[in-house]
């Protein structure tokens, strides 16, 4: 397959504290790939090198072949990379629809005079985004909610509208940074439905960071493992699972044995 995106001896560095210490990894296209790693391992760093949120780093970051070192966040998303947070940036105050309509309208091609005026235009391109944003609120099944302040849905929900949030980008490649930081064993599981969906309907490539192992083991076609800013293993989920490097990562014993958990977690955790 196609090469999408691919990280070539990524290195970030806080003080004295390397985050990132020559990461390198490749995703390919139609491809959920999964990154996992304790606490402070390094992955949500990895994700805003990726976006443009911390641009001071070392290496290569390509994207469909081209280096985006030189690109801000906002041009990085006019290139179909849209992403989702750990913690929830949705706007409690809007209702679910226009939080889905806020990402149409930055990208929208009206202009002041058109709004002002309200030139045909103008009209045309606000019903279509209108259109848009509720075939989204369907797939992701939250049409009863259109109207309700997104600050009075409960957190599932929230994780469900915020991925619904990113489609609205049109996205070739989605950065989900902990979606399932927050839920229980059953909105974990319903997640899990929702992304394999996304992937069928939108054919999008995915890179997940997550510490539920059940989520990932269930969704992901490979996965990498950092430890301290280190890649230690990759590989599919089932050696992934079993490899003695990701036991003594996770558990912190040399001695240990059995299998990296995959029962789900009733809730996330920085990483």
């Amino acid at each position: 397959m196609a090469v999408l995106l691919q990280a070539d001896d990524v290195s970030m560095s806080f003080g004295g504290v390397h985050a990132l210490a020559g990461v390198s990894f490749e995703l390919h296209r139609g491809e959920t790939l999964g990154l996992i790693g304790p606490n402070g391992a390094g992955k949500t760093t990895m994700f805003n090198c990726i976006t443009g949120v911390l641009p001071g780093y070392r290496g290569h970051i390509y994207y469909d072949g081209r280096d985006l070192r030189n690109l801000k966040p906002h041009q990085r998303a006019r290139l179909k990379i849209a992403r989702t947070f750990q913690n929830l940036e949705l706007f409690d105050e809007l209702s679910a629809l226009d939080n889905l309509l806020l990402p149409l309208d930055a990208f929208s091609r009206r202009g002041v005079l058109g709004d002002l005026l309200r030139l045909p235009r103008t009209v045309f391109e606000e019903r279509r985004a209108q259109e848009k944003a509720r075939a989204i609120l369907h797939f992701i099944n939250l049409d009863d909610w259109a109207d309700t302040p997104v600050g009075d849905l409960p957190v599932g929900l929230q994780r469900r509208l915020e991925i619904g949030r990113a489609l609205c980008l049109e996205p070739q490649l989605l950065l989900l940074d902990e979606p399932g930081s927050g839920l229980d064993a059953r909105e974990t599981s319903e997640l899990a439905r929702l992304l394999a969906s996304v992937r069928a309907r939108f054919k999008i490539t995915m890179l997940l960071v997550d510490h539920d192992m059940a989520l990932i083991m269930r969704i992901c076609n490979r996965i990498y493992v950092l430890d301290y800013g280190r890649m230690i293993a990759e590989g599919p989920p089932e050696q992934i699972r079993d490899d003695p490097r990701v036991v003594r990562a996770y558990l912190g014993d040399a001695t240990a044995t059995g299998v990296v958990s995959t029962e789900p977690a009733t809730s996330g955790a920085v990483g």
